[in-house]
């Protein structure tokens, strides 16, 4: 049932999408620098692209940069999640060494039977 909804979401989504595309074909220019700081440098970078083509770059570069100012964000948090993460291996080893001991025999030739026996 899922999959089915995915499916109708994905499908709304396109059609959206195309109709966006379809509705905003004008060329539009696409200027880098002003004018002013164009005529400065010596350069005039223009790109003479479809309308549709800028709104869905702005929409990628705005999630991008979401995700990476969140992935920045969280660094402290992934940093104490290891920290901990190592501290629980190391703590669980030596609770398996100490469980290990713990079970072994007062006397010391039966400990030596044991540990040949396994």
């Amino acid at each position: 049932m899922i999959r089915y909804l995915r499916y109708l979401l994905f499908s709304v989504l396109a059609v959206v999408l195309v109709t966006l595309a379809l509705a905003n074909r004008a060329p539009m220019t696409v200027n880098l620098l002003t004018e002013d700081l164009s005529a400065l440098f010596g350069v005039n970078w223009t790109l003479q692209v479809p309308m549709f083509l800028v709104i869905f770059a702005s929409i990628i570069l705005g999630l991008l940069t979401g995700f990476v100012w969140e992935w920045l964000r969280e660094h402290k948090i992934r940093k104490v999640a290891g920290l901990k993460t190592r501290q629980v291996t190391k703590l669980e080893r030596e609770l398996a060494a100490m469980q290990d001991a713990r079970n072994l025999p007062k006397d010391d030739v039966l400990a030596i039977l044991d540990k040949s026996k396994k």
